[in-house]
């Protein structure tokens, strides 16, 4: 078993030991996203003999900004080093480049679960449920051991609902020590929603929708944020102190500020500027 240490470190995506497999295995559609259509298993134009990207630095300007707010959280790694022994898809057999395309989403779905397990483990509130979260850390992490074909044949949508009874199990422990009335968001449309100042302690913003919502200077300390759609939000002078579940993709899809104040899980985006 992989030790995920309380940093996540280990899944976060790690390019340089990656086979550019998001940039392959995935399809995506001419949107404001990306600037052009791509089936799943043709390579990204952009991408070079070496596994990189043409167009790093500029991919905002490009109109790949879809790009910039994806993470496989350690998936691409594991499927190019562990699940094929550092065989590259471009050298394998038709074949084979298959069955790496499709194990790579599989992984990536189950290292998305391997990220929320470690936190919710770090997490001092989930101490009467630690033993069953550590036993389904463990479980998820066999599963993303298992051979190409195995991984293709997997119900990972199954055990994704396993693993979501913990995860809310979890959301109601952390949230239960915040005072006062915690708000019940959970998959709402907030889209554009005017939230300036919200407190939102300790809410359950899981799977809302808050593209472009206006959050600046909302108090979203302690709150679930899983699946919580924020492109394009304003989280400037935000403070998501103690907020969990919050992923980097999640806050480079954001906009915010040198005041927004942001858990320890998760960096500041670089294209995050001062607002004046």
């Amino acid at each position: 078993m992989h030790n995920y240490p309380g940093d996540l470190t280990d899944l976060r995506g790690d390019c340089a030991n990656c086979f550019g497999l998001c940039c392959v295995a995935l399809p995506f559609a001419a949107s404001a996203d990306f600037a052009l259509d791509k089936d799943a298993g043709q390579p990204c134009p952009n991408l070079r003999g070496d596994h990189r990207c043409g167009i790093h630095s500029a991919l905002r300007q490009k109109g790949f900004g879809g790009c910039t707010v994806y993470d496989c959280f350690g998936a691409g790694q594991r499927v190019s080093q562990v699940t094929f022994a550092g065989q590259d898809w471009r050298t394998a057999s038709r074949e084979h480049a298959r069955l790496m395309f499709d194990a790579f989403p599989v992984v990536r779905h189950l290292h998305e679960l391997l990220r929320y397990l470690t936190e919710a483990l770090a997490l001092p509130a989930t101490r009467p449920i630690r033993t069953e979260l550590r036993s389904a850390l463990e479980e998820t992490d066999r599963l993303a051991g298992l051979t190409a074909p195995e991984l293709a044949a997997l119900d990972v949508g199954a055990h994704r609902r396993q693993v979501d009874v913990l995860l809310l199990r979890t959301s109601e422990l952390a949230r239960a020590g915040t005072r006062g009335r915690r708000k019940d968001r959970r998959g709402a449309d907030l889209m554009g929603a005017r939230l300036q100042g919200a407190d939102l302690r300790g809410a359950n913003l899981r799977g809302a929708c808050l593209i472009a919502a206006d959050l600046t200077g909302a108090d979203l300390r302690g709150a679930d944020m899983i699946g919580a759609d924020l492109r394009d939000a304003g989280l400037g002078e935000a403070d998501l102190t103690g907020a969990f579940f919050l992923t980097q993709p999640q806050v480079e899809a954001a906009r915010g500020t040198a005041g927004t104040e942001l858990p320890r899980s998760v960096s500041r985006p670089a294209h995050w500027t001062q607002l004046h």
